[in-house]
């Protein structure tokens, strides 16, 4: 049998999501968004059975719902990623054409023409019913439509799983990618013989669940996944998952659900019964199916929300050899083994008809034998509710624990779906590679346009920050050596607005005022003086030294001319406070100023300020934080418009310095009006102190990163009240540092969602990131060298991962 599409279109009119098929059908089409693989519990997946339940049990009689997902090999395109830096373009190359497993998955109501129960064993499902073409729907059809869409709406509200209406564009790609047997480049005929099916360089078969004695004991909403389960945690998996995206083959899962009346298969079930109680004693077969059809004969009459259905499973299986097709076979029938489930290996016609009913439009055309009989509860077990890794639009790129192939989270939410704050911790051992994590994340939200002001005490953004030598400047305290930072420089007057007098009167008030309590009057003074001197000073080099010789040169008269009474300002204890900074001052060096304006803050995009150096330098360390905070507020605080974002790594070896955690709880208060957010980085969640202003921090965190922690994740659970699911998932983090795709595995999580991502990087990126030992010592040595980070990665590159 060859079938021409082109001039048996089973397709007569499609409006919005509605197909009208020629044999009289009509057909509601949605395109399901599920889950992501590995997110749900045991508990997650009940709910789900309860919504799939509740949302179809009210559908009328004669309703035909068919649920599809569709799975193939396709490589990966790599188009949704960025192309335009250095190592944008590495990490483009390094996973471009990369197999994977792409699924996709349908939801269609069908309102056959046809709704009794079907007698025929074959029909033809191309034949055209004569009629016109509908100008609108009926009453009945409306009434239809008007309670599928009650459905989907109910299904929908479920915030794990979306419906959305196909389209013509859509439907139609549907039904010419299945009915030319997902070729690509081509168009061909269906060819259907009694030894094989063959669709252009395809070769197709099915296995089905097509009566009750398919099935054993028991079906369930879940099952253990025995792949990810240990002794100590457990993972759960939808009851028909081996035959989903486990299954690694081009496939086709088909479900299709008759909702037949109660009353009507009550008798139907009764007669059934009766007859085969006359022919128990006659084979071992007769008795099973008697005790089958008694239980569930039990349950219709004890349950009340029983509704009563008849169902058809299928998976459709295709390869470009004949003989692939038996192996593929034997892998489905192990996984059905594993159910205690017995499928049906169809030949000749009876693989003709699965084959062509599993199109929606045909899907009404199963015949009672093709059926099992059961309650819709139980055939709801066999629906697949989950799917890939799903890529947001924009994010960072991580990677999915099923190919290692990019996967893009948005952890900024811009709209905030999910999260109403954006900041971040990262929690990870030494040794574990967050610091490798953190110059993944930093680097990409650089590269897409946020500013950063990173506060780090180890030196782990030095390769980082010299890719970009122009965007960025490193603060480091070298002794006699200025900081390169002038709070007080200005590209003009429109530079100075309320908010800039503001943030300078706090940084000269915190720097001559040694801590002690602030008034009001004080804070007028200072910004009556700054007011003064900008208006005064016609040097656009504006400085800490400028400042302070304009109040010695004016001492006299300054406090009169501005009505400061001298009680709210003492001028000598400035002068003499402030000489320590200035001129011959013992820290002068820290504010000098030259000719040189790369220094301006401003124009960096990438600050990085290294505290190690200074740490047991209390005086030094008390400017450099200072200095932080100036920063902070000239660069992430000045433009409500652009991206910022403060990290703190190292934080627990940071809060030994006076005001730490004050200041972080400040700006994590203080980045809710910013379009920013703020990042920690902590070895343990037990280095934060167990306090209101921590439990302040942790509350405004909401994107959660965690590597691998062999002391185990107890605390780290308790203290961020996570789910027994979200704990069995950090449990199962696994690392793979010495095969052929080397990742580490990252617990993350935005708001409510989470799953385990890896982390995947080009060789190039493996360069940026490294933060010590040999080879980053390699790396350094080339820089310095060749005077070009670029260049240095490279050639790193070059000699060790080329063959």
């Amino acid at each position: 049998m060859r079938i021409n599409l082109t001039q048996q279109y089973p397709i007569m009119d499609i409006q919005e999501n509605l197909i009208f098929a020629t044999n009289g059908n009509l057909v509601v089409c949605y395109k399901a968004d599920l889950p992501e693989i590995h997110s749900l519990s045991e508990k997650d997946f009940e709910d789900l059975h309860g919504s799939w339940f509740q949302a179809l049990k009210s559908l009328p009689v004669g309703t035909v719902i068919h649920k599809q997902d569709v799975y193939r090999k396709l490589p990966y395109s790599a188009g949704q990623l960025p192309n335009a830096t250095f190592l944008e373009k590495a990490t483009l190359a390094h996973f471009k054409d990369r197999e994977y497993i792409a699924h996709e998955s349908y939801l269609f109501f069908i309102w056959p023409k046809n709704k009794g129960l079907n007698k025929a064993k074959y029909v033809n499902p191309f034949k055209t019913v004569p009629k016109t073409l509908p100008e609108g729907l009926d009453e009945s059809l409306t009434g239809f439509v008007g309670t599928v869409k009650d459905s989907i709406g109910f299904l929908n509200n479920s915030y794990k799983m979306d419906f959305a209406p196909m389209n013509q564009v859509q439907i139609l790609s549907m039904t010419d990618t299945f009915f030319n047997g997902f070729n690509e480049g081509f168009d061909t005929d269906i060819v259907l013989n009694r030894d094989h099916a063959q669709i252009g360089d395809h070769f197709f078969n099915v296995l089905a669940i097509n009566n009750e004695t398919c099935f054993g004991e028991t079906v369930h909403s879940s099952k253990t996944d025995d792949g990810f389960t240990s002794d100590d945690f457990v993972f759960h998996q939808g009851f028909i998952d081996g035959v989903g995206l486990k299954l690694d083959e081009n496939h086709i899962v088909n479900q299709v659900i008759y909702l037949d009346d109660r009353h009507k298969w009550r008798k139907v079930l009764e007669k059934r019964l009766e007859e085969l109680g006359k022919s128990s004693n006659f084979g071992t077969q007769n008795k099973v199916v008697h005790e089958k059809i008694g239980v569930i004969l039990d349950q219709i009459n004890r349950d009340d929300t029983a509704r009563i259905v008849r169902g058809h499973l299928n998976v459709v299986f295709w390869a470009r050899e004949a003989r692939e097709l038996a192996k593929i076979a034997s892998k489905i029938k192990t996984e059905f083994k594993e159910l205690d489930i017995v499928p049906y290996y169809s030949k000749g016609e009876e693989r003709k008809n699965y084959l062509l009913n599993s199109y929606c439009c045909f899907s009404p055309n199963f015949s009672d034998e093709d059926l099992y009989v059961t309650d819709l509860k139980h055939a709801l077990c066999l629906f697949i509710n989950s799917t890939n890794y799903k890529s947001d639009a924009t994010g960072i790129i991580f990677n999915d624990r099923q190919h290692n192939i990019p996967v893009l989270k948005d952890v900024w939410d811009e709209r905030k779906k999910r999260i109403k704050a954006r900041n971040f911790a990262i929690f990870a051992p030494t040794g574990e590679g967050k610091s490798f994590l953190a110059n993944n994340i930093l680097r990409q939200y650089f590269e897409s346009g946020v500013r950063l002001v990173i506060i780090d005490l180890g030196g782990s953004y030095t390769k980082f920050a010299k890719l970009y030598p122009e965007q960025c400047i490193t603060l480091r305290y070298e002794q006699g050596k200025s900081l390169g930072i002038n709070p007080f420089y200005i590209n003009g007057l429109h530079d100075l607005g309320p908010e800039r007098f503001e943030d300078l009167t706090v940084f000269l008030l915190e720097l001559f005022a040694s801590g002690g309590k602030v008034a009001k009057a004080q804070e007028v003074a200072v910004k009556k003086i700054l007011v003064h001197y900008y208006k005064n000073t016609i040097d656009d080099r504006h400085s800490l030294e400028g400042l302070y010789n304009f109040i010695r040169d004016h001492k006299d008269s300054l406090l009169l001319e501005l009505s400061i009474d001298a009680a709210y300002f003492n001028t000598a204890n400035f002068l003499h406070i402030m000489s320590e900074y200035v001129g011959d001052g013992l820290y002068s060096f820290l504010f000098e100023v030259n000719g040189d304006r790369s220094y301006t803050i401003e124009d960096k995009r990438l600050i990085v300020f290294e505290l190690d150096e200074v740490k047991d330098n209390r005086e030094v360390l008390s400017v450099m934080l200072k200095l932080i905070k100036s920063a902070i507020q000239r660069t992430i605080w000045t433009n409500r418009g652009e991206k910022g974002i403060i990290l703190f790594d190292e934080f627990a070896k940071q809060l030994k310095f006076d005001n730490v955690l004050e200041s972080v709880e400040f700006y994590y208060q203080a980045i809710r009006k910013q379009n920013g957010a703020i990042g920690i980085i902590l070895q343990s969640i037990n280095q934060l102190p167990s306090n209101s202003t921590s439990a302040s921090i942790l509350e405004n965190t909401q994107v959660i990163y965690s590597l691998r922690n062999e002391k185990g994740y107890a605390d780290l659970a308790e203290r961020l009240n996570l789910s027994s699911h979200d704990l069995n998932q950090l449990k199962s983090i696994k690392n793979d540092l010495k095969g052929d795709r080397k990742y580490t595995e990252i617990f993350i999580k935005i708001g409510r969602e989470s799953n385990i991502f890896r982390l995947e990087v080009p060789p190039e990126a493996y360069a940026a990131y490294l933060t010590e030992g040999p080879e980053n010592d390699r790396i350094m040595r080339i820089y310095e060298r060749t005077g070009d980070m670029r260049t240095a990665i490279m050639e790193f590159v070059q000699s060790n991962f080329q063959k």
